[in-house]
């Protein structure tokens, strides 16, 4: 779009995306989001210089050609702020999210951040207080959900059940959730701890299987890092 003149005014880059599956079910988001940003850059007077577009992305990495385009134009001076229409549409990953704060959106990095749906303007103490209370709640939630998962886990390990593949020494009873032992599978475990103890590289016990014919549970050949996921499992 053309650059919309408004003298002494910061000079910010749009971006807007919408992944794959958006795309499919809603056409209008892109010409949505851009009209987001057009409104919000006009009533608080900010210089949209361009606006940038990631179509059918994933948020799952930064590494999208639209976003790295931004990026580079603000590391390089055309910009001084990124604009977007909420902060989903950069990232939902904490990490990321350290990674783009600490290289554009700190106190160091000296760029701002605008997002329109969170309210979000990184000029204001108010607005940098929201950022980072937002982060600190999505690692919050991420950290309580991976602890909610570990302890769902190890309550039906315990119980003796199935929880997603097979894992080797072991296979399903008729019920088709309860685990029963493989007794060859099992000694290929004692195996494995005993070779171990003697002092073997996981590559040694890896090469020490299959020369002993024994096979992994999906009927190929041993590996260090296979080994080594048994072994930790067995511990």
């Amino acid at each position: 779009m053309h650059p919309i003149g408004k003298g002494d005014a910061m000079k910010v880059i749009g971006y807007i995306r919408v992944s794959t599956e958006e795309q499919a079910t809603n056409g209008q988001s892109l010409d949505a989001q851009r009209a987001k940003l057009e409104a919000y850059a006009a009533l608080y007077d900010l210089e949209l210089v361009e606006i940038i577009t990631d179509a059918g992305a994933s948020a799952k990495t930064l590494n999208r050609p639209g976003l790295q385009d931004a990026l580079t134009k603000l590391r390089r001076g055309v910009a001084d702020g990124l604009v977007i229409a909420k902060l989903d549409r950069l990232t939902r990953n904490v990490g990321d999210w350290q990674r783009l704060i600490d290289g554009y959106f700190g106190d160091k990095a000296g760029k701002q951040l605008f997002s329109v749906a969170d309210s979000i303007d990184t000029r204001t103490a108010a607005g940098r207080l929201v950022l980072n209370v937002l982060l600190s709640v999505a690692q919050w939630e991420r950290e309580t959900i991976a602890e909610r998962t570990k302890d769902a886990l190890q309550h039906k390990i315990g119980k003796g059940e199935r929880c997603g593949k097979v894992r080797f020494g072991y296979e399903l009873a008729a019920d088709g959730k309860t685990l029963v032992a493989v007794p060859s599978e099992q000694e290929a475990i004692a195996l494995m701890k005993e070779l171990r103890a003697a002092g073997q590289t996981l590559r040694d016990i890896a090469a020490e299987l299959n020369r002993r014919g024994i096979q992994t549970k999906e009927g190929g050949q041993w590996n260090h890092t296979t080994v080594s996921g048994i072994l930790a499992r067995a511990a």
